[in-house]
């Protein structure tokens, strides 16, 4: 017989009528810690970031990372018939999470101050793009177009030129105060026996991650420039470009550290006490000057010895890696934090969730569903009878 502890979230049930990413990746992580977590979709393709491409192994990038170890149950939320089943699910949940478009819920009944009124110890969270009233409250809130609204974009990118982050990260910032919600909701459920809504929006999960450049520009006048891979206001801390075709980030912290790269990297040492680069406040303001000792220094060295150099040395530095050196990288592989995930597509490589319970048991990453998996094995623990299923299925109402 086991003795080994149960993941934090075993027993917690949760219904989650949710599509792309925020609400799926969090949703995901409370699967990830134990959860039983039932995944509603739409019969006919279901959630749409099934759709939005096939590179893993034919499958959705996106749906693969953000939908792992849940149940898929699909059922036509447009036939009364399909609500009831939603319903009669949250009523033996713990938690229920959507992420539909503004309004949509609510017209659905399946809204949290609905659902709560009738479930008073339900955790219902609701994720939106701009929260549930002001003037931007029914307005699309794509990941991108809230980077542009929270202020993500005009901070990052080159002087020249504004980007956005190449990850989706005002998705994710709303998945992580979704996640973080529910748990604390647990929480307070645990002590009080109720439980309540919980109301996450886009645009406040990413304007609270501006923390930096938001207080730098209210407080200080304006915003950081853009300076690409560069820190806006610490020199030298940027990317530079070595013998063989890589390039090492470092960073400078403070002036001891100018000192020791002067001399032990850049064959340099009276540079430590240039008064054009002794200081930070200096070599921020001779940022050209000061990348171009440092590029050229770097320029003669490969990259291995160039870390192996600034290391020795106690200055912070990494590898500019590539994503397929992210895939490869040794210190992932020496703390074994890849696995194997069941999908209908076969097994698929995908790296362990960061919280890390020493001495608990490890992470449930369960399989990727197929659309409509789990839909029969659902219904019959709702109690429906073959034969009403089968008129179910027959007339479109789940698949």
């Amino acid at each position: 017989m086991s003795t080994q502890p149960p993941l934090p979230l075993d027993g917690i049930t949760v219904v989650a009528v949710e599509q792309a990413v925020s609400a799926p990746f969090a949703t995901r992580q409370l699967a990830d810690l134990g959860a039983r977590v039932i995944k509603i979709e739409r019969p006919d393709g279901g959630d749409f970031a099934r759709g939005y491409d096939t590179a893993a192994a034919g499958l959705a990038s996106h749906f693969v990372w953000c939908n792992r170890g849940k149940e898929s149950l699909a059922v036509d939320l447009k036939d009364p018939r399909g609500i009831q089943v939603v319903r009669q699910l949250v009523a033996g949940a713990d938690v229920f999470v959507q992420n539909l478009a503004q309004g949509a819920a609510a017209r659905l009944g399946l809204d949290a101050a609905t659902l709560c009124a009738a479930h008073p110890r339900l955790i219902a969270v609701d994720v939106s793009g701009y929260g549930a009233g002001g003037p931007y409250a029914h307005k699309r809130a794509y990941d991108m177009l809230v980077q542009c609204e929270a202020g993500l974009v005009s901070v990052t990118g080159t002087p020249e030129q504004p980007v956005k982050a190449g990850i989706p990260a005002a998705d994710i910032a709303a998945a992580m105060y979704a996640f973080s919600g529910v748990l604390a909701a647990l929480l307070r459920r645990a002590t009080t026996g109720r439980g309540g809504p919980v109301e996450i929006s886009m645009l406040e999960s990413l304007a609270e991650w501006m923390g930096h450049p938001l207080h730098h520009g209210m407080h200080g006048g304006e915003a950081p420039a853009r300076t690409g891979v560069a820190h806006a206001v610490i020199a030298p801390y940027d990317a530079y470009a070595t013998a063989d075709g890589g390039q090492v980030l470092l960073s400078v912290q403070n002036d001891r550290e100018w000192r020791r790269l002067a001399e032990s990297v850049l064959g340099r040492p009276e540079l430590g006490g240039d008064p054009a680069f002794a200081t930070n406040t200096a070599r921020v303001a001779h940022r050209e000057k000061t990348d171009a000792v440092v590029a050229q220094a770097l320029a003669a060295l490969g990259t291995a010895e160039a870390i192996e150099r600034l290391e020795a040395a106690g200055i912070a530095c990494a590898r500019l890696n590539t994503v397929a050196d992210v895939a490869a990288h040794p210190q992932l592989a020496a703390r074994d934090r890849w696995r194997e995930v069941a999908t209908p597509a076969g097994p698929l490589r995908a790296m362990l969730p960061p919280i890390t319970l020493p001495g608990g048991p490890e992470a449930r990453m369960g399989a990727v569903p197929a659309l409509g998996e789990h839909t029969d094995a659902v219904l019959r623990e709702l109690g429906l009878p073959e034969e009403a299923r089968a008129v179910l299925r027959r007339e479109g109402v789940v698949a």
